[in-house]
């Protein structure tokens, strides 16, 4: 079979997206105003695509984003997106040629770290792609569970919070402000480019599957002209009834506040939606507040999974772009199969105001491969775990527990929406 894995010409797009489509069993887009979304924001120098002919069978892309790190920097990142490859053409060579050429690609652009969301986690690690941030899911009962407003000493209620439904559309500009103020206090958030403003809204009635449209509730601070949105949700309802009466859902998509009070005035507002039961929410931090705030924690039914997966491509820049939160000293034998460039001893000297990482030919402290060195890169997991399940391995005593603590993040990464 001789195929051909070229940049992806505008001219391509139609046939290359119907390609990524139908590997994924379907419209990916859901409407037509979606569909131009995502025409709107591919990277088209930053696509590629396999042709049998005129044939697409394979498909890969990359989005420029910032990617914040422990100790509130931001590293520029690709988060690659819209691989597929046909099933008429599994299984010969097409998607590692394809992750081949990026990561030469993404290391050609000066960018350190790759990122993506994996439909199936097991395809990745082979290409040295690491879990780095995981999420959070609850499903509360309502019904049976309340929640409570900070309690801290000095706390005073809902501290003048106020709540008011507005247009999704209409509320863009003040969603975006949060969320760009949110974006450095924890790792695993991505600065947006112009356009995904646009993605996160957009509601096709075909992928609400029975609920209604978004909804949006801003919280406000303060009077007149000199009030400040400190927090908003976006939502849906999901309308159920049986002989005993409505036990509706609330459909969580996105909840974001500047301060502990709102925060939790937003989820008390959620909690108790007229003709409600339920509280579904697919993707909070695993440290998110609410887990403290419910009255029933075993009511609020939670569940943790993979989220982000992270590759470093230039293992020396991308850990000297993080700090760390304490000082930290260490020689990394790092295993790269896939990108040699990566490959042998790395001393990384760093703490909570910088780092630097250089290759060295000083005795190894840690050995481990590139994957665990992602896995423990936005503080998710520490080597120690890792260590504990024989990934890592120590070479000089003291260095597990002075890295382990040196990589740790204050508050546990997160990815806020998928790409």
């Amino acid at each position: 079979m001789t195929t051909d894995l070229r940049v992806l010409e505008a001219s391509e797009w139609d046939r290359w997206f119907g390609t990524l489509e139908r590997a994924f069993g379907g419209a990916l887009a859901g409407s037509a105003d979606q569909r131009e979304m995502w025409r709107s924001v591919t990277e088209y120098e930053r696509s590629i695509g396999v042709w049998d002919g005129e044939e697409c069978v394979g498909t890969a892309g990359a989005f420029t984003f910032g990617l914040s790190v422990p100790g509130g920097g931001v590293v520029s990142a690709a988060g690659v997106t819209m691989v597929s490859v046909a099933a008429t053409h599994r299984r010969r060579g097409i998607l590692t040629s394809m992750m081949r050429r990026q990561l030469d690609d993404v290391r050609s652009w000066g960018q350190s770290v790759a990122l993506l969301t994996a439909s199936e986690p097991e395809i990745y690690g082979r290409f040295g792609y690491g879990v780095g941030t995981r999420q959070l899911s609850a499903e509360i009962d309502t019904s049976r569970v309340s929640v409570k407003l900070p309690t801290a000493p000095g706390a005073d209620g809902d501290g003048g919070t106020r709540l008011r439904y507005v247009a999704p559309d209409d509320a863009r500009e003040a969603i975006e402000g949060v969320y760009a103020r949110l974006v450095a206090s924890r790792p695993g958030m991505l600065e947006r480019r112009p356009g995904w403003d646009r993605k996160l809204l957009v509601d096709p009635p075909e992928t609400r599957e029975g609920a209604s449209a978004l909804q949006c509730v801003l919280a406000r601070r303060g009077e007149g002209d000199d009030a400040e949105t400190v927090g908003y949700a976006l939502f849906r309802i999901k309308p159920t009834w049986d002989s005993a009466g409505p036990k509706g859902t609330v459909v969580v998509d996105q909840v974001a506040a500047l301060d502990p009070v709102t925060y939790a005035t937003v989820w008390r507002f959620l909690a108790g939606i007229d003709l409600t039961s339920t509280v579904s929410a697919s993707n909070l931090p695993v440290d998110d507040p609410i887990q403290f705030l419910v009255s029933d924690v075993r009511r609020a039914r939670l569940g943790v999974r993979d989220s982000l997966h992270v590759r470093l491509v230039e293992v020396g820049a991308a850990l000297a772009a993080r700090a760390y939160q304490a000082p930290v000293d260490v020689v990394f034998e790092v295993d790269d199969a896939f990108c040699p460039w990566n490959e042998g001893r790395w001393r990384l000297i760093g703490d909570d105001k910088g780092a630097s990482c250089e290759r060295t030919a000083d005795a190894a402290d840690l050995s481990l491969s590139v994957r665990e060195l992602a896995t423990m890169y936005l503080g998710d997991t520490s080597p120690a775990a890792l260590a504990r399940a024989g990934l890592v391995r120590e070479l000089r005593p003291g260095a597990l527990t002075e890295a382990s603590i040196a990589f740790a993040s204050p508050l546990a990464p997160w990815l806020p929406h998928g790409f």
